[in-house]
């Protein structure tokens, strides 16, 4: 049975779905005024492997991962750009699709903009004042009421007055409490050009929590499964989102909540300030998207990334020995064939970490494993269920030669594809397979690499 760890409950836990077979999943996306940067890529690429493998284990998935498109920085943005709101939005909305294609993530079954639902935030919040929860304060804005709410703090542990204690929260004159966080907040009549919608409390537009309320409400219910996002939005963003489902619809927002760890630099977290931040893009000018989607899903999604050129620099070593695993097989493990074998061990091994909160880390060795006995056998079905398994992770799913020699130089080969063809042709030799062991020195050869045989082990030098 799976097991995901639940940042409500502090614990792995049982997941047991509302609607059998059924997983409805919503995951906070990008606020779009800017390129994506290293953190966004592993919340996509992160949740990206979760909606695959609920799929594989059967399950009938509706996946939304929404877009911000109407907030503080993206009004600052257009305006030093001298550019329409909807211009520089559409432009890093496509910018956005173009890395998480380049990285090998699916597109949600939704992707709500939140200028689409604001009728939705409107009648929420009319809902909150109703309850009780919402008002309307002197400066025009409809805030909520934290303190009347029993269960404020229930998934970051933070009491009330801790909060208070730790001035966590801007004081402002006209809440009622300096906790209380804007849900509407109102036009101001200065700004003639300011983005706004009609309301029974006058023209403004929406904060920024309400709008992930309201649009995981109206695409997955009152009441679903899975929701998920950076650690960094566990407080306030998604304990105001409880407050306000919970609030107006009086019944658990959400069963299973699920974060990922901070990416960190250097073993520095990752912030402009400390000029360490890195774009996709600027990534991907260095390294193959698939390595870098390697790297992410080599680190367990609740642990911090450490991004280093080090990093990556191994990650790209270790995908390219499975590649040249796959390679070994002539066909590259695209034999026919029905996919993976569950009953198969490989295959068991995979699926018990997978089931263990997504261990992605231990996935992958079972990956390595089963290479390595691709390399001794040449095993085709070995190599297909490998390409199979890995596929399920959005991993090995190209021609291995087109990969290996995307990895070359202008010199040639590098030194991470020359490594895994040697080790390659080592575990061939201990399998007695020397025609493969002799294939390998000789197409090595014919890339200008000669290998050099010694007691102590091959070395290597380019001719």
């Amino acid at each position: 049975m799976l097991k995901i760890y639940n940042t409500l409950a502090r614990d792995k836990q049982d997941f047991k779905p509302i609607e059998a077979n059924t997983v409805r999943m919503y995951v906070c996306g990008m606020t779009v005024y800017d390129y994506c940067h290293l953190g966004h890529a592993r919340v996509m690429v992160v949740f990206d492997m979760v909606q695959r493998w609920l799929k594989a284990s059967g399950y009938d998935v509706t996946y939304v991962r929404n877009i911000t498109d109407i907030d503080d920085k993206i009004i600052k943005r257009a305006a030093e750009n001298k550019e329409s709101i909807h211009q520089l939005t559409q432009r890093f909305i496509d910018a956005m699709h173009e890395d998480a294609d380049a990285l090998g993530v699916q597109r949600p079954d939704h992707e709500p903009r939140a200028t689409q639902y604001v009728p939705q935030m409107l009648e929420m919040i009319a809902q909150l004042e109703k309850n009780g929860l919402a008002y309307k304060a002197a400066d025009g804005d409809v805030n909520y009421a934290v303190r009347k709410f029993d269960g404020y703090g229930k998934l970051s542990g933070k009491s009330l007055e801790d909060l208070r204690a730790g001035e966590r929260v801007e004081v402002a004159t006209d809440k009622h409490d300096p906790l209380d966080f804007v849900l509407w907040k109102h036009a101001k009549d200065s700004e003639a050009d300011e983005v706004k919608w009609d309301s029974k409390w006058g023209k403004g537009r929406p904060g920024w929590h309400i709008e992930c309320s309201a649009m995981g409400s109206e695409l997955l219910g009152k009441h679903f499964d899975i929701h998920g996002g950076g650690a960094d939005l566990q407080f306030p963003h998604h304990e105001n989102e409880i407050a306000q489902s919970e609030g107006a619809h009086q019944c658990q927002y959400v069963n299973y909540w699920m974060h990922n760890g901070f990416v960190r630099v250097d073993n520095e977290k990752m912030s402009k300030s400390l000029g360490n931040f890195f774009t996709i893009r600027e990534v991907l000018k260095k390294y193959d998207a698939e390595v870098v989607r390697f790297f992410i899903l080599r680190a367990h999604y609740r642990s911090p990334l450490n991004y280093s050129d080090a990093h990556l620099d191994d990650a790209k070593g270790a995908l390219t020995r499975l590649y040249t695993a796959l390679k070994s097989c002539g066909d590259g493990g695209r034999v026919k064939g029905e996919g993976i074998d569950w009953s198969e061990s490989y295959a068991q091994r995979f699926q018990v970490v997978m089931n263990d909160d997504f261990n992605t880390p231990e996935a992958v060795a079972v990956l390595f494993d089963l290479a390595n006995e691709v390399n001794r056998t040449q095993s085709a079905q070995g190599a297909l269920q490998l390409r199979s398994l890995a596929g399920v992770l959005g991993l090995l799913q190209r021609d291995p030669q087109e990969f290996l020699q995307g990895g070359a130089s202008e010199g040639g080969l590098d030194d991470a594809a020359i490594n895994a063809q040697i080790e390659a042709r080592i575990a061939a030799k201990k399998a007695k397979n020397f025609a493969e062991a002799d294939r390998i020195r000789k197409e090595l050869l014919e890339a200008g690499i000669v290998l050099e045989d010694t007691p102590q082990g091959t070395s290597w030098r380019r001719a």
